[in-house]
């Protein structure tokens, strides 16, 4: 089941007994893994409200077929338990005797758990060829929730200001995403601010990102590599300034300038060889946006330079750690060298 379905589902307040979530955008998950207790309803611990991890999920059935006293329904949440993960050849134990006898029970007695149980495994990953997996996806709702793509990224911002009566346009909403990042976390905690700000029937402009949103890092760095490109040294330095103001720390700048510099010299050597970009930066889907800023960027420097930037970077790193040089002074001196 997608997540916009599984959403849906449980907006109109329809609840199943048997859930696996798992996958990669922790807020989303969070955030239904709340929605499904909240239509449970009242939970007290340890008599309608169990908690499960790795620890004691061998007493998983018997938890399942434990009455709960005063209670219609009984909620199970068994998170990270191990049972969905992918086990080599040769790895044969408890575990495996335990993920084959359950994958059965559920199989066998999956009336007894519709009529007392709601029963959800929360996982970081899954072997959807387990039997275990099988089951739950035979008999209930598995959902993955992969990290949102950038349209998908969109429409949830778009909604969450619409639903306080706030316009924000196409074009401000991309720069809202490049500005900080795809963490659903983080963007609904920053669009908040930001629809405060505007209040009902306001406007979220481009000018308010830029004054009170926290961008991330990584964000700051194309800024930054904007103005080297365009031989504008003052920008880069104040840019630059900005971060060690912030109180970035030196080594991350560091750090975050090489990758950076390394992928406009991966994308410009897959331009030169007309290569699949996205599979050669390795994005995830909730990156692929970022395949035009670096073909721009890319344009601004010629492979050569490039090359020497990045030497220069390694150089850099060499010389702090030998005690040569100070880390923001060689960080300014790679910039100013590129602009003479």
């Amino acid at each position: 089941m997608t997540i916009e379905n599984l959403e849906k589902e449980l907006n109109f307040k329809k609840l199943n007994s048997v859930y696996l979530l798992y996958g990669e955008e922790l807020f989303l998950l969070e955030s239904n893994l709340k929605k499904i207790k909240n239509l449970f309803g009242e939970c007290v611990k340890g008599i309608n409200f169990i908690m499960i991890d790795e620890q004691n999920v061998s007493e998983i059935i018997s938890d399942i077929e434990t009455p709960s006293f005063g209670y219609e329904k009984k909620l199970i949440i068994a998170r990270n338990t191990g049972l969905f993960k992918k086990e080599g050849k040769r790895k044969a134990g408890d575990t495996a005797k335990l993920k084959d006898k359950l994958a059965k029970y559920i199989e066998e007695n999956i009336k007894l758990i519709n009529e007392s149980v709601v029963l959800v495994f929360v996982e970081e990953e899954a072997d959807n060829k387990s039997a275990l997996y099988t089951a739950i996806e035979k008999n209930g709702i598995v959902c993955k929730f992969d990290f949102q793509k950038a349209n998908q990224i969109e429409q949830r911002i778009k909604t969450i200001c619409n639903g306080y009566k706030v316009n924000i346009d196409a074009q401000t909403l991309r720069y809202f995403i490049e500005c900080c990042g795809t963490n659903m976390q983080d963007l609904i905690n920053e669009i908040r601010k930001l629809i405060e700000y505007a209040g009902e029937n306001g406007t979220i402009k481009k000018e308010d990102i830029d004054i009170l949103s926290i961008k991330k890092l990584e964000s700051v760095i194309f800024d930054l590599t904007d103005d080297l490109g365009k031989k504008d040294i003052t920008g880069a330095l104040q840019v630059l300034q900005n971060l060690i103001y912030a109180k970035e720390p030196l080594a991350k700048i560091l750090v975050t300038l090489y990758n950076h510099f390394k992928k406009l010299y991966i994308t410009k050597m897959a331009m030169n060889t007309n290569k699949d970009l996205a599979s050669s930066l390795k994005l995830k889907p909730n990156q692929m946006f970022l395949t035009t800023k670096y073909k721009v960027q890319s344009k601004y420097f010629k492979e050569k330079d490039l090359r020497n930037i990045l030497q220069d970077l390694c150089d850099l790193d060499y010389n702090f750690k030998s005690g040569k040089i100070d880390l923001q002074v060689g960080m300014e001196t790679v910039l100013c060298r590129y602009c003479s």
